[in-house]
């Protein structure tokens, strides 16, 4: 970390070139190179500054990939020329909140894409206070991911033992959680993924009663029902689209649908319409939206849960950590070709 005569340092930086329109390329990116002074500024008093660990992809961002009217600061869009940003793991450099000194391991959004970003709301961030874990559990299993598959799977789905559960994405940062959470709960659980790798996974990692691989599926309706005789009592939804459609064909009376995401949808110019939502009149189905934030608040409930599953093997995880800022947007885009195993992180910079 080479230092200039005005105590700056070099601080490289994932910036937006370009709002994607349709797949997003690597060439809407850039890896480019500022200087950043090491202390919090003067007019940012109750700033944070941080030397970033570990970032986390997700498939939320794609919407800030675009121009959009939204201006909620955790879903507007991404100003062109200045860096991305997310969630993050990260060491506290310097710091003008009483709440958080130098050398803090913390974790949370609004953190930068870059090797140390100035966080000028520190409410988005949380102190770690276990390190008995891989600090980059705190992009997953231990942070937004985790906090996702725990609250929408409880508080949404309310599950009974012996339900039938489905989750699509399975093998992904949330649903490899929610499905192994769902077996904790006694349910019966079916996973879909993307390639027989991933296949294979959901059933010999992560436990789950069954799996399929949806491209090789030329009837999602039929494939529902061959897993799901009787039908199903809740659904995990991650992908929309088609999925959801066959879904809404076999879901049982009184079930209900937690929807998480719809990543099949995220990079198209038409979205693609449903056909089958009168199942949810005669059926009594409930299907609710959720935004991770709304629980925020109730994460030490979260943690008193995962905590105990992790160390004892109840839980497991499955990362694919790619090496280097450089290396972000090639990480982050292969999301919507399923191109990552697990939760897709991008380590920064050693702990």
């Amino acid at each position: 970390m080479a230092s200039d005569i005005r105590g700056e340092v070099s601080n490289k930086q994932v910036v937006l070139k370009n709002y994607a329109c349709g797949f997003p390329k690597e060439s809407d990116f850039e890896v480019t190179t500022t200087t950043i002074k090491l202390t919090v500024p003067e007019d940012s008093k109750n700033a944070v500054l941080l030397k970033t660990l570990y970032l986390s992809c997700d498939p939320y961002l794609r919407g800030r990939m675009r121009y959009t009217p939204v201006t909620d600061p955790d879903f507007c869009s991404y100003t062109l020329g200045s860096p991305i940003s997310g969630f993050a793991v990260a060491t506290v450099v310097d710091s003008g909140h009483p709440d958080f000194k130098k050398g803090d391991l913390v974790w949370g959004r609004r953190v930068g894409w870059e090797e140390y970003s100035l966080v000028t709301t520190p409410e988005c961030l949380t102190k770690i206070l276990h390190i008995d874990v891989p600090l980059s559990y705190y992009t997953g299993i231990l942070g937004m991911p985790g906090i996702t598959a725990y609250f929408g799977f409880f508080e949404i789905c309310s599950p009974k033992k012996g339900e039938s559960v489905f989750v699509s994405a399975a093998s992904g940062a949330v649903g490899q959680l929610v499905g192994q959470i769902a077996k904790l709960m006694g349910c019966y659980v079916v996973g879909s993924a993307g390639s027989k790798q991933k296949v294979e996974l959901l059933k010999s990692k992560f436990g789950f009663d069954g799996a399929f691989n949806y491209k090789e599926e030329h009837d999602l309706d039929a494939a529902l029902k061959r897993y799901f005789p009787e039908g199903i009592d809740i659904y995990f939804e991650n992908v929309g689209g088609k999925m959801l459609d066959a879904v809404l064909l076999n879901m049982r009376l009184r079930g209900r649908i937690a929807a998480c995401g719809m990543i099949s949808q995220y990079n198209l110019h038409q979205p693609e319409t449903i056909q089958n939502l009168t199942n949810i009149v005669y059926k009594r189905i409930r299907i609710q939206g959720f935004v991770v934030m709304d629980y925020f608040d109730q994460y030490s409930k979260f943690l008193d849960f995962i905590l105990p599953c992790i160390r004892e093997g109840k839980i497991v995880y499955v990362e694919d950590i790619a090496e280097g800022l450089e290396s972000g947007p090639a990480a982050l885009i292969g999301l919507f070709s399923g191109r990552n195993i697990g939760k897709q992180v991008v380590k920064v910079t050693d702990e």
